[in-house]
């Protein structure tokens, strides 16, 4: 089975979603709250001949925290460079990310909470004062090692999390600006399956992009990948035109359900429910049940079972909510 719901994208995939990104705020659809007032932030900074405040994004995968950072780049005319709290493991690292800087560009890492905390430690001057600190050995003094300040070009460094409760309170702070990304409506997700079945250049009937919508967990990446997935069956098994239909079939080859849970959704559920008496049950416990990895199942799979109604969390653990009992009961 293909992992539609899967964080971790391949090369070919990431190549495809770039070309479904939007590049500025007036084609990026959902998320208000925010496009607002990043609007407004970004056109009075540039007034001032100045950079936007750092910026950080959390929640959910999928949700667009990527596409707003090029889009800080873009609407700001800078320059954008990505990398992540998986990549950056040592202070050479990051120093050398942030020398490279060009003035006014975007610095975007992902996954923020995973830099060790000494790389943060070097973060603290550059987002405050634009300056590193680094240990030199001093001729002068016959070699003994001294602490010499740096100078950087001004930058937005722009951060993402799934986790934003594990990034630490002094690099939280240092955030001028922070937005939750909320999981998006229907209506929105309707018009992100039109927009990117124009962009792949295959036609679409509006039903069937509501149908989409519905069954995508409230997730833009999840939309374009469906899309994609309806497009092949559309052209093998139709006439190459997405229609109703051809979304139903496409869910029943993905094992998706009409609302958007997918196997391990319902293996999740299903293991609360039959082998733990609906619970409550330990994250781990769960985990060894169902056969995936826990943080696969809190990033995941939780947010959404839980914004359904389904799932609860308790300091006692995991426990299945009246909804589910008469959801999976009438699934059966």
């Amino acid at each position: 089975m293909e992992k539609v719901f899967e964080g971790i994208v391949d090369t070919e995939e990431k190549i495809y979603e770039d070309s479904l990104r939007p590049s500025y705020l007036s084609d990026f659809i959902g998320q208000e709250h925010i496009k607002k007032s990043l609007s407004l932030y970004i056109k009075a900074a540039s007034l001032r001949g100045d950079i936007i405040d750092h910026v950080l994004f959390y929640g959910s995968p999928g949700l667009g925290k990527t596409t707003l950072a090029t889009i800080i780049a873009n609407e700001s005319g800078k320059g954008v460079i990505t990398t992540s709290g998986a990549i950056i493991q040592r202070p050479a690292d990051i120093i050398s990310t942030l020398l490279g800087l060009q003035e006014g560009d975007v610095l975007f890492i992902d996954e923020i909470h995973r830099l060790p905390k000494i790389v943060e430690e070097f973060l603290y001057p550059a987002m405050e004062d634009f300056a590193i600190d680094i240990l030199c050995n001093d001729v002068d003094k016959g070699g003994e090692r001294s602490a010499t300040r740096m100078p950087l070009n001004k930058f937005t460094l722009v951060g993402a999390t799934t986790r934003a409760g594990m990034i630490s309170s002094p690099l939280r702070n240092r955030f001028g600006i922070d937005y939750h990304m909320e999981f998006y409506g229907v209506k929105d997700l309707s018009y992100i399956a039109l927009r990117s079945a124009k962009i792949l250049d295959v036609g679409i009937n509006k039903p069937a992009a509501d149908f989409i919508a519905k069954g995508s967990r409230g997730t833009p990446r999840i939309v374009n990948r469906i899309i994609k997935r309806c497009r092949d069956v559309a052209q093998i098994e139709g006439d190459g035109l997405i229609t109703l239909n051809v979304v139903k079939d496409t869910f029943v080859m993905l094992r998706i359900d009409d609302n958007g849970l997918d196997a391990m959704d319902r293996k999740i559920m299903t293991a609360i429910l039959e082998f733990h008496d609906g619970g409550p049950v330990g994250i781990n416990t769960l985990a060894v049940t169902v056969g995936e990895d826990d943080e696969t199942i809190e990033a995941m799979h939780e947010p959404f079972l839980i914004q359904q109604g389904f799932l609860e969390r308790t300091p006692r653990g995991r426990k299945a909510t009246k909804k589910a009992e008469r959801y999976f009961s009438d699934s059966k």
